[in-house]
């Protein structure tokens, strides 16, 4: 039942927009909101750094109190953080953050745009943001979105004027955005953009401040605010019978990957802006202050504005189908308007509330979800005029070019349905995220096409074009294909329909480690997503490994069926490592790229494709204790990580977590985040704390200190801060060379710290009991020494061992001494245990 009141109250937001492909069904209140936007002709830009940085609350005021058109500029995807549900990180965890941004919006009423900037990890310093982001490209972008987008006022979500006293990133995206505010209108400023938008200047740029800036809210209370507005953004709405605030939290809420869930609030909630640069405001309470919102802003304007606010005026709740007539005289004279940008908005705006108002259902559905190059895709047409309203279906228009016939007089409420084969170009490329289909660098997106950067998504590549005659006027309405499908357990669901290669390869072990010289056997998965293909595969390896044999026949008779080929790998005698990559070879044309589909129901599917490599990690490594026990937290590839180094993992569900139990285990290992996460493994601790003194050992990985589960996530004072070292190249200093973790059974050296990715750690504890011992030490430029990103301490027969340093990225990335290190965490006392079964053995 919740699911099904979150879901109607998502399409009251959402309007004619879809949620998840899935067709809205508006009501008369929203197309007379879709009207009184319409007549509004002002717009408003939101920067900050990440995904999840918007103000919710201020994006939907502006969208749905002040009517504006409203856009979030986020200048990365949030490569950089974790993942809550799934174990998608990195580039997979951009796509899906992405698709979070887009249902946010969805919601309260916003658009949603990027830069090529990669959220490369937590960044302590504006300086090292911007030399790593590539400063002049990232502000390119800003640029080139104020000139799209031609906001009136840009509202900053951080402060330009305090370097290193938050994320470099957020510093960076405001930094940025005051710089871009005087440039974007400067035509010699990035003069290669005005072929793709023409100069403009914002008249107002605002930084989104509050309480928090000024340390609490007593200092806020004292602070001159005659630079300052105060907008109320728990105002209500009562043709959606919700607040504002409530809007924002289910926009919020959108943010799953990042445990972003909350519940929503009522009532006045004030949020301020201060100007910070361009036309001051004159006593005013209004952002748009001498700025001309109405129709009269634009030449022409005024006879639209006459005919629309008429009709927003005299709005026919009962049947809005009656101003069709009017609507159609306004888009009539809105395609004589001379500027291209509002022309532009508002044709699309009024087509769309012509649609609604009509009842008009259009759709265009495929028998898949994807089809290959020069495919023949069957496809399923829909129209449906619910309205009094002649309509005449003149033709429709397919493969981008084939203009069919139709000359059907769409009578009131008659369902009319047809089919046609959509033919997919040979030559047609992939519909994959358009970010992802170049190299970049470790701060980069490589996007060589200026048009595609800041869109969210990769433009759809089919849609079919519903040509109708409407009081004897000609109005096209796009709709993009899609797949509509049902399964007994969800009913009715919708997906995109994308274009994929013929062929997909793929070794599922992003990561093969060699513990010895003995050979391994690698599967290779070939999925043909066409039929009858005929052909070969070879793996390129790396010097000095070898693979039998050279060369391998591929033959799949249907499309949709698998092939796994088996790979002989012989690694090198001596530690090595390196990159195995297949290529299948299909008459001309070569394939190396593996297919991921990325399914979650709060988002559209996601498919993407990505170089399929693995790397191949010959490794020098000595273990102790056989058998671990894996608590879950957020997510990480650990349990893989350990089994490929032959550890026998068991993930625990917190209720299975018993003292027979665990005395089967050499080691409990808790995952990332999970006394985050997990409700129930506070009621677990004696039994874990039992564990370690019969002579067990536990380790437990970061988490953070905001909503801690427990206070009590060891059996000795330990708390958490918010320190952490970024820079992943750091000095690692050695306080306790001599101890056991350091040189047994694998002798740890500072070369073991070499090739570690994005970070070394993060949230160490800052203060503990002097029953732990701290290993190392390491910081960031310019930072004091930090000395908990690895604390042992001895507890009964075992040892209790807290770690910030991040494991959960670095053996994805293959790095062999974060394997060694976490080798010697687990054999820490276990001198006389070689192949223990059981800890009482």
């Amino acid at each position: 039942m919740r699911k099904l009141i979150i879901l109607s109250i998502i399409i009251v937001f959402s309007g004619f927009r879809n949620y998840a492909q899935k067709p809205t069904k508006p009501t008369s209140s929203n197309i007379y909101e879709a009207i009184q936007k319409l007549n509004f002709l002002g717009s408003v830009l939101y920067i900050a750094a990440h995904p999840d940085d918007e103000n919710t609350a201020l994006i939907a005021y502006m969208a749905n109190h002040e009517k504006a058109r409203t856009a979030y500029l986020s200048l990365t995807r949030g490569d950089g953080g974790q993942n809550l549900i799934g174990p998608e990180i990195r580039e997979l965890l951009g796509v899906m953050r992405t698709q979070e941004l887009l249902a946010a919006r969805r919601i309260d009423g916003g658009e949603q745009f990027f830069t090529r900037a990669n959220d490369f990890g937590y960044s302590k310093h504006p300086d090292e943001t911007l030399e790593i982001w590539n400063k002049q490209e990232v502000l390119s972008d800003v640029v080139l979105a104020i000139r799209k987008f031609k906001p009136d006022v840009i509202i900053n979500r951080f402060d330009h004027r305090t370097p290193g006293s938050t994320h470099g990133h957020h510093t960076s995206s405001a930094m940025l955005s005051v710089e871009a505010f005087d440039l974007a209108g400067d035509a010699s400023s990035y003069p290669s953009l005005n072929n793709i938008a023409a100069p403009w200047q914002p008249k107002r740029l605002f930084y989104n401040t509050s309480w928090w800036r000024y340390g609490s809210q007593e200092a806020f209370n004292k602070v001159d605010k005659s630079n300052m507005l105060a907008l109320d953004v728990g105002v209500y709405y009562p043709h959606k019978g919700l607040s504002n605030n409530e809007i924002a939290a289910i926009s919020r809420s959108q943010h799953l990957c990042q445990g972003f869930g909350r519940l929503s609030s009522r009532g006045t909630s004030k949020d301020y802006i201060e100007l910070l640069k361009g036309d001051a405001l004159q006593g005013s309470n209004s952002i748009f202050e001498g700025i001309d919102t109405s129709w009269n802003r634009i030449k022409g304007g005024q006879a639209i504005g006459a005919i629309l606010y008429d009709i927003e005026k005299h709005f026919n709740f009962s049947n809005p189908s009656i101003h069709i007539p009017q609507l159609i005289e306004a888009y009539k004279l809105i395609q004589n308007i001379e500027d291209t940008h509002w022309k532009t908005q508002k044709t699309q705006a009024i087509k769309n509330i012509i649609e609604m108002c009509a009842g008009l259902y259009l759709e265009a559905s495929a028998s898949n979800h994807w089809a290959t190059p020069g495919d023949l895709v069957n496809i399923n047409l829909e129209a449906v005029n619910r309205s009094e309203t002649p309509i005449t279906l003149v033709s429709i228009k397919k493969d981008n070019t084939v203009n069919i016939a139709k000359n059907m007089q769409l009578q009131n409420n008659v369902e009319y349905r047809f089919k046609e084969v959509l033919k997919i170009d040979d030559q047609q490329t992939p519909t994959t995220p358009y970010w992802l289909t170049e190299n970049g660098s470790l701060g980069m997106y490589k996007v060589d096409d200026k048009n595609l950067i800041g869109l969210p998504e990769t433009p759809r590549v089919y849609n079919i074009d519903f040509n109708m005659i409407i009081e004897n006027t000609p109005i096209t309405f796009t709709k993009p294909v899609i797949e509509r499908y049902s399964k007994p357990d969800k009913g009715e669901l919708y997906r995109p329909f994308e274009i994929i290669p013929e062929a997909s390869v793929e070794i599922p072990e992003k990561v093969i480690i060699f513990n010895s010289p003995t050979q391994k056997e690698i599967p290779v998965i070939v999925k043909a997503n066409t039929e009858n293909i005929d052909g070969y595969i070879e793996l390129c390896h790396p010097e000095g490994w070898s693979v039998y044999p050279k060369k391998q026949k591929v033959s799949i008779s249907n499309k949709g069926e698998e092939q796994t080929l088996i790979f002989t790998v012989i690694p090198p005698q001596n530690q090595n490592e390196g990159y195995i990559s297949p290529i299948l070879h299909l008459n001309d044309k070569t394939f190396t790229k593996a297919l991921i589909e990325i399914n979650y129901d709060h988002i559209p599917n996601q498919t993407v494709l990505l170089p399929s490599e693995s790397k191949v990690v010959r490794l020098d490594i000595k273990k102790r204790g056989e058998n671990i026990a894996y608590i879950e937290g957020s997510g990480d590839v650990v349990p893989e990580s350990l089994q490929q180094i032959g550890y026998h993992v068991r993930i625990l569900k917190p209720n299975e977590i018993t003292s027979e139990t665990l005395s089967n285990f050499d080691a409990v290992i808790v995952g990332i985040r999970a006394y985050n996460t997990l409700d129930d493994l506070k009621f677990k601790q004696d039994i874990l704390f039992n564990f370690v003194e019969n002579g067990g050992n536990m380790i437990v990985q970061y988490n953070t200190s905001h909503r801690l589960k427990t206070d009590h996530i060891a059996p000795y004072k330990l708390e958490l801060s918010r320190d952490r070292v970024t820079d992943e190249h750091a000095e690692v200093k050695f306080l306790e060379p001599d101890h056991s973790i350091l040189n047994t059974p694998n002798k740890i050296t500072t070369k073991d710290f070499e090739g570690w990715t994005q970070e070394r750690g993060l949230y160490f504890p800052n203060k503990w009991d002097k029953a732990f011992t701290p290993i190392f030490s390491m910081h960031d430029k310019k930072e004091s020494a930090k000395k908990g990103s690895l604390l042992v301490a001895k507890h009964g027969k075992g040892y209790y061992i807290y770690t910030g340093l991040s494991f959960f990225r670095e053996f994805p990335e293959g790095v062999s001494g974060a394997y060694r290190l976490f080798a010697n965490m687990l054999s820490l006392g276990k001198d006389n245990i070689e192949n223990s079964n059981k800890l009482n053995d």
